[in-house]
């Protein structure tokens, strides 16, 4: 199932032509908001600094709502970071750079919580309610936010590259396809069958993605637009 959808992917990436530089951008601010929040909380809960608007709630309270917002910037983050990777990805010839690349929304994740939790549970000046709550509420948000950054179906470059040709289409088809198992293709006979790039599909005249392809890649095709109508009762040979 992990590799059909690291399929899914990669063929996403090779048929998609959209620029990463945004996203990335997006993840990097989301990020530093992230561990500014880690700062504030660190300070509400050690320095007992109270926010003027927030008076009536105590400064270890303050300190975990910092903690919260933190946690939604991290994973709001990766995912821009994880989005961009799908469509421009690393490749596997350096191994540490793509493992980097790969890992970066986790790397983050561990910025934002560890050395609150280092830097709380080794003060001394700090109660023991403060350490305890303070430090299971980083280690909760730690946990949901590594298992939110990770990337379980990371592709390389060198995946895409694999099904930068993979895209088919049939000799009296509308529709192109990225999967050459498609069932619309089911009664194709082999040398009715035509495959090459995106452009050359849309040379050819199959300008849109077949629907039932469409579904398999779900959210991952990015460009390609999917017309749906027409193509569930269409004849698999009109495909």
């Amino acid at each position: 199932m992990a590799d059909k959808k690291k399929e899914a992917v990669a063929k996403a990436a090779a048929a998609s032509g959209q620029s990463t530089v945004g996203l990335r951008i997006g993840a990097v601010i989301l990020w530093i908001g992230a561990l500014v929040c880690e700062f504030f909380a660190l300070r509400v809960i050690l320095e007992k600094t109270i926010i003027p608007f927030l008076t009536s709630v105590p400064p270890l309270y303050q300190g975990i709502g910092f903690l919260v917002i933190d946690l939604i910037l991290v994973i709001l983050g990766s995912q821009l970071w994880k989005k961009a990777n799908h469509i421009k990805p690393a490749s596997e010839k350096n191994a540490l750079a793509f493992w980097l690349w790969n890992n970066m929304g986790v790397i983050v994740c561990a910025i934002a919580f560890l050395p609150f939790i280092v830097l709380l549970l080794t003060n001394k000046e700090a109660d023991q309610k403060s350490k305890t709550v303070g430090t299971i509420a980083a280690v909760i948000a730690l946990l949901i936010a590594g298992v939110a950054s990770y990337d379980f179906n990371p592709v390389s470059a060198e995946d895409v590259a694999k099904y930068n040709n993979a895209v088919y289409w049939t000799e009296y088809g509308s529709k192109m396809h990225t999967h050459e198992d498609c069932q619309a293709l089911s009664r194709t006979a082999p040398e009715n069958l035509h495959s090459g790039t995106v452009e050359e599909a849309e040379a050819a005249g199959r300008e849109s993605l077949c629907s039932y392809c469409a579904k398999r890649d779900a959210d991952y095709v990015v460009q390609l637009p999917a017309q749906t109508s027409g193509d569930a009762t269409a004849p698999a040979v009109n495909e």
